[in-house]
């Protein structure tokens, strides 16, 4: 009993799971994060890859050559594009994962987060769908539109093509998976 006749009562149940609950949204905060700097240097190192992406080979003397640079194809470059934007959102919303680390309880945050991670991975699955189909092109061809597979001639160039998508499509999933974070986290509340 303390002074005043009050009678004290023990916590309620609901007080207790609070710091529980806030401590797996913290963990899931920091997961994010984490995740966050996978899908930037994924989107960053795509980016950097396709954009120095060029071939030349000769052909009967040096004077007359064969090339292939990225930029050749307009998909390509919105591949480049798609990825540096994407890679450019990443550094800025890391900025508010570090806040979520902070204040784990940050609801309207966590939705600007959603809805501009949701547009982020629409933008990525288009630039790297377009140009996975490009790249099933340069590498099978299409005798019925008479495009011929240019990876015989051009290895190297579809080498470094292919394995720019590879960085692209984790940065997908990792989006998928951001998303699905933050609505875990949200849907605790």
């Amino acid at each position: 009993m303390k002074a005043g006749g009050a009678i004290e009562l023990g916590e309620s149940k609901s007080t207790s799971s609070t710091p529980k609950i806030g401590g797996v949204n913290r963990g899931a905060s920091i997961l994010d994060f984490i995740l966050r700097i996978i899908a930037f240097l994924g989107t960053l190192v795509s980016a950097i890859a396709m954009g120095t992406t060029r071939e030349r080979l000769p052909f009967f003397t040096q004077f007359l050559q064969f090339r292939a640079e990225y930029d050749d194809l307009p998909t390509f470059t919105f591949f480049v594009v798609a990825n540096s934007v994407v890679c450019a959102y990443l550094v800025f919303s890391l900025a508010l994962s570090i806040f979520h680390i902070v204040r784990s309880n940050a609801k309207r945050s966590r939705i600007i987060l959603i809805f501009f991670d949701t547009a982020m991975l629409a933008l990525l699955t288009a630039g790297a769908s377009a140009a996975a189909a490009i790249v099933y092109l340069a590498h099978k061809g299409n005798a019925k539109a008479n495009w011929f597979a240019i990876c015989q001639q051009f290895n190297s160039f579809c080498e470094r093509i292919s394995g720019s998508l590879i960085g692209s499509f984790v940065g997908v999933v990792v989006f998928i998976l951001l998303i699905l974070l933050s609505a875990a986290a949200l849907s605790r509340r």
